[in-house]
């Protein structure tokens, strides 16, 4: 229905809800020198493609943590920014159990609102700050 004069008319849905529903979180991978290269195990498409199936992706250039090989840092949602919840960095995501268990944490609503399962933190880590240049 069009908006009535002086009303604001709502508003467009973004790309991203059209394709996920309201996105909970977003999530960034490293795909470059290490993370999703042969030099670490694992099927990195079909792992970006399962993430990209639930959640927006954003895929980036090396993130500075190759020890920690495949990165996947989970943003939180803005309900979980304004629970005062921060990214969270998680390393050595190399097979789809663990995939699967961050597509589970982010279903409940990630970072700020559902707790992380004990089993993530044997994958999360604190990156070290960059210097500044």
């Amino acid at each position: 229905m069009p908006a009535s004069p002086g009303e604001a008319a709502p508003a467009a849905p973004s790309a991203a809800d059209t394709a996920y529903g309201t996105p909970p979180c977003r999530v960034v991978v490293c795909r470059d020198c290490c993370c999703g290269t042969p030099k670490v195990s694992g099927d990195h498409a079909a792992q970006t493609a399962r993430l990209r199936a639930e959640v927006p992706v954003r895929v980036s250039t090396c993130l500075d943590v190759c020890d920690q090989a495949n990165v996947i840092v989970v943003q939180p949602s803005a309900a979980g920014r304004a629970a005062g919840a921060r990214p969270v960095w998680l390393g050595l995501v190399n097979d789809a159990y663990a995939t699967e268990d961050i597509l589970a944490w982010i279903r409940a609503g990630g970072p700020g609102i559902a707790d992380r399962p004990d089993i993530l933190d044997l994958y999360a880590f604190t990156p070290p700050r960059r210097a500044a240049r």
